[in-house]
């Protein structure tokens, strides 16, 4: 049974900040999924909002903001006064993370309307490269199929993974497009007959955000591989009867 810490061990502590992502480990958990964009200089930060507003004490859009900026605002006080002080990371301080825990890590591109995907593109390479992480730690996802188009050019032995709330009817189209390696879709809205189609197909199949494992028992028995989950904690009983 895989589980993803989603944006780090999300219900636990503040989202997309090393320290949830330092819990990822204790629960199980092989894999951390992030979410980066791009801040005004240029530096891919983690963090999932177009905006600072939700999970900061400051307001206005990520990109409109410097790194500088950025790293003045508090992003733990909203969770709670025990997480007061947590900075928004970077990219290069999260991978640094990621080696140290021997984890694997989920970079998922985040695209906002009026974002430059080749620029984001280009930056988080660069990061990567920079990282010299073992491509095997390492899978890219988005919503955004030109973000992974793009991804495929600059880093091609770099898994690439395409986003979507349902899985469309041209989805098999689509997926060879970017020679894609899994499939991550809304575990609300996937059909057993889709699971079936994929995993034919030769996809990963990953599910998000299932917090609740009664909820997805029989997903496990379509052949999905992956919960990707905010508690991952909540899957520890049912790992411990596995085993």
């Amino acid at each position: 049974m895989n589980i993803t810490a989603h944006r780090g061990v999300s219900s636990l502590a503040p989202e997309n900040t090393l320290t949830a992502f330092r819990l990822a480990p204790q629960y199980g958990c092989e894999w951390i999924e992030i979410d980066v964009q791009l801040s005004q200089d240029l530096i891919p930060v983690v963090i999932h909002d177009q905006t600072v507003n939700r999970c900061t004490n400051g307001s206005g859009k990520v990109a409109d903001m410097t790194l500088t900026q950025l790293k003045k605002l508090d992003a733990g006080l909203w969770f709670s006064e025990q997480y007061r002080g947590e900075k928004i990371p970077t990219l290069h301080e999260t991978l640094k993370l990621v080696q140290a825990l021997g984890c694997r890590v989920n970079i998922e591109l985040k695209v906002y309307p009026q974002d430059d995907v080749a620029q984001l593109c280009a930056e988080v390479a660069k990061v990567i490269d920079e990282a010299k992480l073992p491509t095997d730690q390492l899978l890219f996802s988005s919503f955004d199929r030109q973000a992974l188009q793009l991804m495929q050019r600059c880093l091609p032995q770099i898994r690439r993974g395409q986003l979507w709330q349902s899985i469309p009817p041209k989805a098999l189209e689509e997926l060879d497009s970017i020679e894609a390696y899994s499939v991550h879709c809304d575990y609300r809205f996937l059909l057993p007959e889709q699971a079936q189609q994929m995993k034919q197909a030769g996809y990963q199949l990953y599910c998000y955000t299932a917090n609740f494992p009664e909820l997805v028992e029989q997903h496990w028995d379509w052949g999905v591989n992956m919960m990707i989950s905010d508690r991952p904690q909540a899957y520890q009983p049912v790992i411990n009867q596995v085993c």
